[in-house]
């Protein structure tokens, strides 16, 4: 019976130290993390080889719900999931485990409410912008490549993959770069 800690933050340049931590003082004896966005499963490599790797009686660990996901329907589905392979789901913040019927109820109205801030956060987000482009302040995003680096290299033979290990980025973000470029 193993205890296996699960770390996720949304953007490269976010921080995985303080979560991390609490899973190794919680006595998660592996722990996995990803630098990738909670919205959907996609991409979440780290997270399916948890899964993956559960066994009869194992306890997946994660610091908050909204660290195995965003939609309520994912985090049901991988809680089904666990509970397939015979292992338990546990949520520091606040404490919620699944080993109990009352801590299912739990989770899926934690889960519903977490989908719910996504929604307001995305519309307060997309308001800001309209009230910013109104008043001819907005410039998109802050750019975090060097969009005509990524071009340079890839002129001068670079692959994508060499291109990204050089910026700093995902080969994804490479391709996106130069399809716009």
């Amino acid at each position: 019976m193993a205890r296996i800690g699960y770390a996720r933050v949304s953007t490269l340049d976010q921080d995985l130290d303080i979560q991390l931590a609490r899973l190794k003082a919680e006595g998660c004896a592996i722990i996995r993390s990803e630098k990738v966005s909670g919205a959907s499963r996609d991409g979440r490599l780290e997270l399916a080889t948890v899964i993956e790797f559960l066994r009869p009686g194992d306890e997946l660990v994660v610091t908050r719900l909204d660290r195995l996901g965003r939609d309520t329907r994912d985090v049901l589905n991988l809680i089904h999931e666990c509970e397939q392979r015979e292992a338990f789901v546990t949520v520091l913040d606040p404490h919620v485990t699944t080993r109990g019927e009352m801590g299912h109820v739990i989770l899926t109205v934690l889960g519903m409410v977490a989908q719910m801030e996504r929604r307001f956060i995305r519309e307060r987000q997309r308001e800001g912008i309209e009230r910013a482009k109104a008043a001819g302040v907005y410039k998109g995003g802050k750019q975090r490549f060097d969009r005509a680096r990524v071009a340079a290299l890839h002129a001068e033979g670079f692959g994508p993959a060499a291109i990204a290990r050089t910026v700093g980025c995902s080969r994804m973000q490479v391709y996106r770069i130069l399809g716009t470029v």
